[in-house]
């Protein structure tokens, strides 16, 4: 029994390889169209997730400046950093007496006479703290928690730009979605009507398998083998243009990256990535195959 059905599905996948060859410049030309289609959806959200991931670290690198009152104590600084050292969303910390953060401001500024000749130390003791990696209204939520502790007086954090950038993430995320979902629907249309030309010229063959005794599953295997393997070549196809595009930008970021000083460049589909974009491409071809053969083969009966 097992080999039966081994040999049924070798030879529809045999049968489905000939198809292939018989019309190749047809064939390529799908191929290519459905890995173009593909790779917009798909290269649009490769991009998004290299900013996601850029974003990400700014986000968890940024600093918030827990600036203490001026009538704040050694008491006071030492209730504060038991709280940020147990807090579970506080990565590390530094603490930054008022005399040095004076004394760097003497530095940075170039307003050494103004500095000396202050009566006294117009600077508050202050923290530099490093918060995890998180979203940017759950570091928002961490700012106001802790400017509600009774020693700061105040919390610094420009969360503007964080949360800016994610809600245009989110907005670019649901484009991609719906741009995968409507060139999707079209993928299927256009393997839905490959497949119907195919059973239509082939249809003086479909009916003398019929009249042999050749079921439906027999008749329709190669077709859904062909929608397929059309699609998971699509999708192999969309891989090397993404791969290609990536190299070509990162190629034109290097200075860029090197004006600002920063390590910057585009990541490839991950691993997971990579598979369920095959593996969708593949189901879509197969889905369309199914689709078309599902209304076209009960049609055709032997005379």
């Amino acid at each position: 029994m097992m080999k039966a059905w081994l040999i049924q599905h070798w030879h529809a996948s045999a049968l489905t390889i000939t198809r292939f060859f018989s019309t190749p410049i047809a064939s390529l030309l799908s191929i290519i169209v459905i890995g173009i289609a593909f790779s917009l959806p798909v290269g649009v959200y490769t991009l998004l997730v290299n900013i996601q991931s850029f974003s990400g670290e700014m986000v968890g690198s940024s600093q918030l400046s827990l600036f203490f009152k001026l009538t704040a104590n050694k008491a006071d600084i030492e209730k504060v950093e038991q709280r940020l050292t147990t807090h579970s969303q506080i990565e590390h910390f530094e603490f930054v007496p008022k005399a040095v953060a004076l004394r760097q401001l003497e530095q940075s500024s170039g307003l050494t006479d103004v500095v000396s000749n202050l009566a006294h130390n117009p600077l508050p003791d202050a923290f530099i703290v490093h918060a995890r990696s998180a979203p940017a209204d759950i570091l928002e939520e961490l700012r106001l928690s802790i400017q509600a502790w009774p020693e700061i007086e105040y919390v610094q954090f420009d969360s503007a730009w964080a949360n800016r950038l994610d809600a245009l993430l989110k907005l670019g995320q649901f484009a991609v979605l719906m741009l995968a979902t409507v060139l999707s629907i079209a993928l299927v249309m256009v393997m839905f009507n490959t497949i119907r030309l195919q059973i239509l010229t082939k249809r003086d063959e479909i009916e003398v398998s019929k009249l042999i005794g050749a079921t439906d599953s027999f008749i329709r295997r190669p077709f859904l083998y062909f929608g397929a393997i059309q699609g998971l070549a699509g999708g192999v196809t969309a891989w090397l243009i993404i791969a290609l595009g990536i190299h070509i930008i990162n190629d034109k970021l290097v200075v860029l990256t090197q004006l600002y000083a920063i390590d910057f460049h585009l990541q490839h589909l991950s691993t997971e990535d990579s598979i369920s974009l095959l593996l969708f491409s593949s189901w879509l071809g197969w889905l369309g195959a199914r689709l078309s053969v599902a209304s076209y083969l009960w049609q055709i009966e032997p005379k």
